[in-house]
């Protein structure tokens, strides 16, 4: 690191937990973020400001009227805009540092297996069961670390799932292919400090897993009830059937 560089992250570099050691992890690292919406918006913005050495933001939608209320990445001008656009001039803005790639449209398949090979870490931020599930499944087969959160409504949830621990959970683990529950904001709403809650907890476990301190959500999964401010937490368990990892 330079002396700008020790400057800029001296607040965290402090840190025991993260000190000279774990920001340079940050400066080495590669973020995919998969959505740049409610979640992925505040998650981007504490990575970026971390110093992650460089995040690919994947995101197919243009900046819609109804975005402003929840994803602050944006403002009234970028209406039409790609998203991974617009996002990565604000975030360039933050830390013009970093390395940021944009993939404006959906990955599949191959196309989502090499990115996530290329990954540190993975952040899925997107809001249907179709992208979890395939986004799951490519972190498994190249057992790279995922941050899972989602938020509807008045309610959020996190958690980790890091198959370099052989026991642990994946998504599939605790979904079944077979439900229809897609849960929309345009058809159920959302609050938006609720995903702002819940994208930052992913840039945190990130954080964490990338610099290896402390324990993560690996496990456990944090359900959080905006109505009465209460956490709940639920211990997680690999399903030895499942058709994901149950013959990792």
């Amino acid at each position: 690191m330079n002396d700008e560089q020790l400057l800029r992250y001296s607040r965290q570099i402090m840190l025991p937990q993260v000190d000279i050691e774990g920001q340079e992890r940050l400066l080495s690292s590669s973020v995919l973020i998969l959505g740049l919406g409610g979640l992925g918006c505040p998650a981007a913005q504490y990575l970026a400001a971390a110093g992650v050495g460089k995040m690919v933001l994947v995101d197919p939608d243009a900046v819609d009227t109804t975005n402003l209320q929840r994803q602050l990445l944006y403002c009234a001008d970028d209406q039409g805009a790609a998203k991974v656009a617009a996002a990565r001039v604000r975030l360039l803005a933050v830390n013009d540092s970093i390395q940021i790639e944009t993939i404006h449209g959906r990955l599949e398949d191959e196309g989502l297996l090499e990115q996530v090979r290329k990954a540190t870490v993975v952040l899925d931020c997107t809001d249907n069961f179709t992208s979890r599930f395939a986004i799951n499944a490519a972190c498994v087969r190249s057992s790279v670390p995922l941050v899972s959160g989602a938020a509807i409504r008045l309610n959020g949830q996190l958690t980790v799932y890091d198959r370099r621990q052989s026991d642990a959970p994946c998504y599939r683990c605790l979904y079944d292919e077979q439900s229809n529950e897609n849960l929309s904001c345009s058809e159920s709403g959302v609050l938006g400090p609720v995903v702002g809650v819940i994208g930052t907890m992913q840039a945190l476990e990130a954080i964490k897993l990338i610099t290896g301190f402390g324990k993560t959500l690996n496990g456990r999964l944090m359900i959080f009830d905006a109505m009465t401010m209460e956490w709940q937490t639920v211990r997680l368990q690999a399903d030895p059937e499942c058709p994901v990892c149950g013959q990792a």
